[in-house]
């Protein structure tokens, strides 16, 4: 069975960037509830209108892998988002241009990297909901660093420390292996770095233009104009034609 921890991050753009976050979840959701995939929210950073600073989940296949393997299906999606649309705040009408980012990070079921008890530094703190207000009286949710990468991991959507620990501690083991490939594809010559597109992340990999109803993948130079039926989680034409081309 095939799992893959998904990170959506706000970037600029502030609340409207937020808000897209909640977006873009809900529509990496409705697409693994039509692949029949599990989904778990590890950790998330609500805001007070709806939107998320930050969220991360996983999304576990039932069968084993092959064609509907999450992994196969998501990987491309790593990088920067680019939103162009007009926000529910705005009242003159003008179009705001936000980021977020994303991050697909593979779990695997024996992780790659080894982790001396001695170099985490495991915190507690309560819960909190949108906005940053606690809503939990208890010290449930879990902060997990690793010292020598200063490497964060923390989960708060559990009830008790333990099951929030795990959570925070699988997080962590896969962050850490991502950050173990990077390094080894840095090591390698420029052209395969270019070739494989994982080393970095700061050059935006898509725009959702809303006014134009189009979504442009700027890895492959191509749009489709079908841009509210992919944001309601039918993603399955977009995801196999760039598993094509990249």
């Amino acid at each position: 069975m095939s799992s893959v921890i998904m990170e959506i991050r706000a970037g600029t753009g502030g609340q409207e960037a937020a808000l897209f976050v909640a977006d873009l979840f809900k529509m990496y959701s409705k697409y693994a509830q039509s692949q029949e995939w599990k989904i778990k929210t590890l950790d998330s950073h609500s805001t007070e209108i709806g939107g998320f600073k930050q969220i991360t989940f996983e999304l576990k296949a039932h069968q084993k892998e092959g064609e509907g393997d999450p992994l196969d299906r998501i990987k491309n999606e790593g990088g920067v988002h680019r939103v162009q649309r007009i926000p529910t705040t705005e009242r003159s009408g003008r179009i705001h241009t936000s980021t977020i980012t994303i991050a697909v990070l593979e779990k695997q079921k024996e992780v790659k990297i080894k982790i001396r008890p001695e170099d985490l530094r495991v915190d507690t703190f309560r819960a909190s909901g949108a906005g940053g207000q606690y809503v939990n009286k208890k010290e449930t949710a879990i902060r997990i660093t690793h010292l020598p990468t200063g490497t964060v991991a923390t989960c708060q959507t559990e009830r008790n420390q333990l099951q929030n620990k795990e959570s925070a501690l699988m997080i962590l083991k896969s962050r850490l292996l991502e950050s173990q490939k990077t390094k080894g594809i840095e090591s390698v010559s420029k052209k395969r770095r270019t070739q494989i597109g994982q080393a970095k992340r700061v050059e935006k990999i898509r725009t959702y233009n809303f006014p134009q109803n189009r979504i442009t993948d700027h890895r492959i130079k191509k749009s489709w104009h079908n841009l509210e039926k992919i944001m309601d989680g039918k993603m399955n034409s977009m995801l196999k034609t760039l598993a094509k081309k990249l």
